[in-house]
């Protein structure tokens, strides 16, 4: 007989009306909670407008619909479902005490998904194990796409963006009801979740509304200016007939949306003259108000979100498995030549190329190197290394712990670090990902970092941050070891010019000197280290789930069920 404590329907009441959620192992789950009005008919493309209160109990134990009217493929990393309905503008609430007075850390966690596809409700964000160990998780969906991000002349902007400062301030005013602290607030989210992190940190209607912040592969669009926007405003005229326009496209049906999207984002002629490969088209860009600068520049130099410790990293193989637009037979001056199209002068396509030299058999992977270098790895690097030289507080990470899945290549990939994390290998679909047996003492490392940065700002003693001096990086791997300058290649290659921020240097805070007598590479002990009392508790059970189907964050890219074919290229587009 299930226990009937365990089991009972908590009740929360808020400043918009009460909901019933559900207990669980660690705390108790209330989802599809609504942070702001259905985005429909004149709202379909209008700035989001608060939730308006209800009277009866909102029943909270299930998920909300969600923007995402498809998902990438059949097949993904990260199982995100799809729920109908028109309130998408939801968010999940994971605690674990609902006590007004008990004052908790709280992460508020952003989908990826391209901006053109994801879902909050997907079991590898659940907040249990944040639960666990004392954090409320807040996870919250959002307007993808051309209802999020196509520049409209009659519509406000960064919709998706305006989406998102709503649910920080749902937070703010709301969270304490379910016991966190809206003081303590941690920004977080993973690829197109973790170019909204960066986004939210150069916009400055955002700056309040959290305290840290941590993006974990995270991209944003490339240019990014208003001009960029408005020339994908001009593409989708062009190639669908209809007007870009909040007045044409408001009672437009969603499958009707969607073919419009395809047409939009596939690749073609008329894309621009840049020839540098993209992988964003619908996404935040610098529309000159709600987002004042480009947020590249923003972050390398012009000193926004300095006062907020952040951290940044990315796996080690992100998109390596992406395929080259065509064939390649020379990876320099063939007709498929691989580092053409991103801009490398003579002597970094030699460093490149002897970085990389394993790849040199199979030159697609040096076209998915250099696409996760160019979107993924040299741009988090150069914010960190901005914001070391003025000392601003930051933590910089590589996840190494290669997936053992078939067709995984031995490599990291992009989604790897997720279930480590969140601390859910047993969550659906992880084994499929990162192949039988995952490190339990690795989740418990890795987790127990987040932990601490969501609840101190600052991941703990063993990870010293990231300085100019030092260039002090952590290497999650088996065991995690903090290296010195370990990305030194990729800093060379991809970002030769170093910016300057602006505004005076931070004082270190008082943990600084635990860098001092580091090694370059100092390794942890996982018996007597900080995590030693996580390890020592954990039992984690092994599910088998079906084999590997890695996809990226590209809108439509799939890959092939068989392990030795390789992703298709579907939505990704080089120009």
């Amino acid at each position: 007989m299930p226990d009937p404590v365990a089991t009972a329907p908590v009740t929360v009441r808020t400043p918009h009306g009460s909901v019933r959620g559900e207990r669980h192992a660690t705390g108790v789950s209330f989802l599809g909670i609504p942070y702001a009005q259905p985005p429909v008919g004149v709202l379909r493309f209008a700035a989001p407008l608060p939730a308006k209160p209800w009277t009866d109990v909102l029943d909270a134990t299930s998920y909300g619909p969600t923007a995402q009217r498809r998902p990438f493929a059949e097949v993904t990393t990260i199982p995100e479902p799809t729920v109908p309905g028109a309130s998408t503008l939801n968010l999940n609430v994971f605690t674990p005490d609902p006590s007004p007075a008990a004052g908790l850390p709280v992460l508020v966690w952003i989908h990826g998904g391209g901006f053109v596809a994801g879902s909050s409700a997907s079991p590898w964000y659940h907040g249990r194990s944040f639960n666990r160990d004392g954090v409320v998780l807040v996870s919250l969906g959002y307007r993808l796409g051309i209802e999020g991000f196509l520049h409209l002349p009659d519509a406000p902007d960064n919709r998706g963006v305006r989406d998102w400062i709503a649910a920080l301030q749902w937070v703010r005013d709301t969270i304490t009801c379910f016991g966190g602290d809206p003081a303590k607030v941690t920004v977080a989210g993973q690829s197109a979740g973790g170019g909204a992190v960066q986004t939210l940190l150069a916009t400055p209607a955002a700056q309040s509304l959290f305290r840290a912040a941590i993006s974990v592969s995270g991209a944003v669009m490339e240019p990014q200016d208003r001009g960029a926007a408005e020339a994908v405003s001009r593409r989708f005229e062009a190639r669908t007939g209809v007007a870009a326009t909040a007045a044409a496209l408001q009672d437009v049906p969603d499958e009707e949306l969607l073919a419009h999207q395809d047409a939009l984002t596939t690749p073609g002629p008329d894309a621009d003259a840049d020839a540098r490969p993209r992988v964003l088209t619908l996404a935040p860009f610098c529309d000159g108000e709600l987002i004042p600068r480009p947020v590249a520049e923003a972050l390398t130099a012009g000193g926004a979100g300095a006062d907020i410790p952040l951290m940044a990293g990315f796996t080690a193989h992100e998109f390596n498995a992406v395929p080259p637009p065509g064939p390649i037979d020379d990876p320099i001056d063939g007709p498929g030549g691989v580092l053409v199209a991103f801009g490398l002068d003579a002597a970094r396509t030699r460093l490149f190329l002897d970085t990389y030299a394993s790849y040199a058999p199979r030159p697609a992977l040096l076209w998915g190197q250099a696409l996760t270098d160019t979107v993924f790895r040299g741009p988090a690097l150069a914010i960190a290394e901005a914001r070391a030289r003025c000392g601003r507080p930051t933590w910089l990470y590589q996840f190494d712990r290669a997936s053992t899945a078939p067709g995984a290549d031995g490599m990291a990939y992009h989604c790897a670090d997720l279930p480590f994390a969140f601390d859910l290998l047993d969550a659906d679909g992880v084994t499929a990902a990162l192949g039988e047996d995952p490190p339990q003492h690795l989740a418990d490392a890795l987790h127990a970092a987040w932990v601490a940065f969501v609840r101190d700002q600052d991941p703990g003693a063993f990870w010293p941050r990231y300085t100019a001096e030092g260039r002090e990086t952590m290497r999650w791997d088996v065991p995690p070891r903090v290296a010195n300058d370990p990305l030194r290649p990729v800093r060379e290659i991809w970002a030769p010019r170093p910016a300057t921020l602006t505004g005076p240097p931070q004082a270190p805070p008082s943990g600084a000197a635990r860098t001092q007598g580091m090694t370059s590479e100092s390794r942890i002990n996982w018996q007597t280290g900080p995590f030693a009392p996580f390890s020592a508790s954990r039992t984690a059970p092994r599910p088998s789930y079906p084999r590997w189907h890695p996809s990226v964050d590209l809108s439509r890219t799939t890959r092939d069920p068989t392990p030795s074919s390789r992703l298709s290229s579907g939505g990704y587009s080089a120009r």
